[in-house]
């Protein structure tokens, strides 16, 4: 035995009497084999910090719950459009269908993916860009842009045209025999292929497979409304808004928002990102005729600077973040400050990388997508406090929101979505120029969930 590269009975025993000779582990350990980890390393002076007291507040409805399934993304994009419903028509709740949007996402990403794998024919089946698109061709997750193209396409409803099913709260099997189909439909494409037949054969088939996927999502999901009726009552009781509608003149007539206006800030130090560029990512998407998304890099101080801006014309924020570092999930609070493992443990664990780092080496990437609602500002007018709409139901947290430490804003909150006319004209400029492309497997292509 190389006992250099082993773990050895000597390694054993120092470690053990390392531990033990320090008062501090006995109590850490104590602490944390019964309560857990984060509850030990709760700070309550940190926790302090989160009161709710809010410089800009915007109030939106009941709060959403995503259930067991992978679409914050929606749920953070719709709370925004259900926002200016709300405001419009005086409305004291209102909710649009979670899973009108999810039943096209489907659909869309499973021809994304078809597409693809036509598209890679003269590639490897054990090379990474296959093994990354079979790995996961039609999850839950996704970004704004994305969002942007369902909308764009196919509009929103309200809840009630196309409530939840148990597979739209629970995704899990679905998502496990959709997945399983389209492998098996990736696999006929490439024998197909390999046999001699031709493209327009192959697309033929494609065509095909899509109907037996339509045929799937209409068996879980329930058929998406061509047309429905509407009659919406203000807090006063008042009919503000009657008619049938298509969920395409329902989003222009309720909504009313120019979707192109809004567009995707990031923000990743790595040296591989120069801020001020503009970044696609290779094969991120879901419809196909709209390609693939766009973000500007910009430093965390220019996504809050805009982030404030829209607040203050009140409307709410979609950003997208690690959720769940330094969070401590049953209080609703994202602050670095209100957890210390580290101390906890005796050396470096959550201060061990800087964001750079973290995105560098996989320990970090954008996993969730919610909204901001308000902000608590200091006297200087910069930001202490933000204020999170979560899509994990009202007994989530504080009433269904969290609060979220600008110190934690500049560590774990990746991307930002606001009206362009909060740019600077260069950043504008920037955001529209030729991208540089990113592999599909970069952090920046993560999909929240």
């Amino acid at each position: 035995m190389d006992e250099k590269r082993s773990v050895t009975v000597d390694d054993l025993a120092n470690s053990r009497e390392n531990f033990l000779a320090e008062r501090a582990n006995i109590v850490a350990k104590n602490a944390v084999t019964s309560a857990g980890l984060r509850k030990a390393a709760r700070v309550p002076e940190g926790v302090a910090n989160n009161g709710l007291q809010f410089d800009i507040d915007l109030t939106q409805g009941e709060r959403c719950d995503q259930k067991h399934s992978g679409r914050c993304w929606m749920f953070a994009s719709l709370n925004t459009m259900r926002y200016r419903i709300m405001r419009k028509y005086g409305l004291k709740t209102f909710e649009l269908s979670q899973t009108y949007p999810l039943f096209f996402d489907k659909l869309e990403k499973s021809n994304w993916f078809l597409e693809n794998v036509l598209d890679t024919l003269d590639e490897p089946l054990s090379g990474r860009l296959l093994a990354f698109l079979l790995a996961d061709p039609i999850g839950d997750g996704g970004q704004w842009d994305m969002f942007k193209s369902l909308v764009r396409k196919y509009g929103v409803v309200p809840k009630e045209a196309m409530p939840e099913t148990a597979c739209s709260e629970s995704t899990r099997e679905m998502d496990k025999y959709l997945t399983r189909y389209l492998r098996s439909c990736a696999k006929r494409l490439r024998e197909s292929a390999g046999a001699g037949c031709c493209e327009e054969d192959l697309l033929a088939m494609k065509k095909e497979m899509l109907d037996d996927v339509y045929h799937l999502l209409v068996t879980c999901l329930g058929e998406p409304p061509v047309r429905f009726d509407v009659r919406l009552r203000d807090k006063d009781d008042k009919l503000v808004l009657s008619g049938s509608f298509t969920p395409q003149e329902f989003f222009k007539e309720a909504v009313a928002m120019e979707l192109d206006d809004y567009v995707s800030l990031i923000s990743a130090p790595t040296a591989d990102k120069p801020f001020g560029r503009s970044y696609t990512v290779s094969r991120l998407g879901n419809v196909v005729e709209d390609g693939t998304v766009r973000y500007l890099n910009l430093e965390p101080a220019e996504l809050k600077r805009v982030a404030i801006a829209q607040l203050k014309d009140e409307l709410p924020v979609w950003f997208g973040c690690d959720v769940d570092q330094s969070y401590l999930g049953d209080e609703g609070i994202m602050d670095t400050a209100a957890l210390d493992v580290d101390t906890l443990m005796g050396f470096a664990i959550e201060g061990s990388m800087d964001k750079a780092e973290r995105l560098d080496f996989g320990e970090s990437v954008m996993t969730h997508a919610m909204v901001i609602e308000g902000v608590r500002l200091g006297e200087d007018g910069s930001p202490e406090l933000w204020k999170i709409e979560n899509s994990w139901g009202k007994d989530h947290g504080r009433n269904g929101f969290d609060t979220l430490s600008d110190a934690w804003f500049d560590e774990y909150v990746y991307q930002v979505v606001v009206d362009r006319k909060y740019l600077s004209e260069d950043q504008r400029a920037a955001l529209d120029s030729e991208p540089i492309v990113l592999e599909p497997w970069d952090p920046m292509g993560t999909l929240a969930h």
